[in-house]
């Protein structure tokens, strides 16, 4: 979208979202290192920010941004590219907005963008084709194909980040599914019409209706290093925090349990998630080698042992002492 804003006026909200999320996880970075006026500015440069951002929502979603001439983009009013999901997406990850408008804009997503039929996740939809927008190169690419509203899985990755977020574990899983590139090779009917391979990430997947749900270039794309983490710290809910450890899953509730064996350099943590009430998040208890810990807050140390470490989801504990 180069053309957007060529003459320096043009704004993007997604990437509002984007430097707001930026700006809170730099901010307490800073209170550690000592540097508090540095951080206060990051929080207050970043409460303006979503104050701006709010003012975005069009309704239903959040716009993507603005022309130079302050024309909107991905706005309901617009022909083409009326809702594109990163600025819904981002409005979600980045925590800038109400909880009840990311919601309804994870709504808007689930309502144009989510095709369950050919197993996919458009970045933006109608795809530019013939209005009188000028957005830039992606204009160039035929309808469907690429960020031209077809899948662009980097963005479908963060949708199921945000789903997860929100406390959507059905659907985040279900997502994730979709994306799994083995899930589109099951048949040789799959096959033919996917055309790559089974064990690599494509970095986008076709949506125009001739070719729908063909992937396109592999190999290259970074959405693989972010589908990995939407698996891990996501949906399974392992999130480390320099010398601890953080367990908040987002599963379906229909998860009796998993297990994951975690190394830390030469340390290795098997963690065993139960969940006897079958819920889809909230953790009520963690036990580390048998003692209560806080499980926001788990201490992990490279001493070269194997840790045992249970967590029973549940109805949110308070918080407790660490053990010593």
């Amino acid at each position: 979208m180069n053309r957007v804003g060529w003459q320096g006026r043009g704004e993007s909200t997604w990437l509002g979202f984007f430097l707001h999320g930026v700006l809170a996880d730099w901010a307490p970075l800073c209170e550690a290192r000592g540097d508090a006026e540095r951080a206060e500015r990051y929080r207050r440069e970043a409460a303006r920010l979503a104050g701006m951002l709010e003012r975005t929502w069009d309704g239903e979603w959040y716009r993507r941004g603005y022309y130079d001439d302050g024309t909107p983009l991905g706005s309901a009013q617009n022909e083409e590219c009326r809702i594109d999901s990163i600025a819904q997406s981002w409005a979600v990850l980045s925590g800038a907005v109400p909880e009840r408008f990311a919601d309804r804009a994870m709504d808007a997503v689930r309502a144009q963008l989510v095709r369950r039929g050919h197993r996919l996740l458009a970045l933006l939809t109608p795809a530019f084709d013939r209005s009188a927008q000028e957005p830039g190169y992606i204009k160039g690419y035929p309808p469907g194909l690429r960020e031209n509203g077809g899948q662009y899985t980097h963005a479908a990755v963060w949708t199921v980040m945000a789903m997860a977020q929100l406390g959507y574990g059905e659907e985040a899983v279900e997502l994730f599914h979709m994306l799994n590139p083995a899930n589109h090779t099951r048949t040789m009917a799959d096959v033919e019409r996917y055309k790559a391979e089974p064990y690599i990430l494509a970095g986008d997947v076709l949506a125009d209706s001739t070719h729908a749900g063909r992937a396109g270039w592999t190999w290259y794309t970074g959405s693989a290093g972010w589908m990995y983490r939407a698996g891990l710290e996501s949906i399974l809910g392992l999130q480390r925090r320099g010398a601890s450890l953080e367990i908040d899953p987002c599963i379906p509730a229909a998860w009796p349990a998993y297990k994951v064996t975690w190394r830390f350099g030469t340390t290795r943590y098997v963690i065993d998630v139960v969940n006897p009430e079958r819920r889809s998040r909230g953790v009520a208890q963690a036990l580390l080698d048998g003692r209560s810990v806080d499980p926001r807050e788990i201490p992990i140390s490279d001493d070269g042992r194997r840790h045992e470490l249970k967590v029973v989801l549940g109805e949110r504990a308070a918080a407790v002492p660490q053990a010593r």
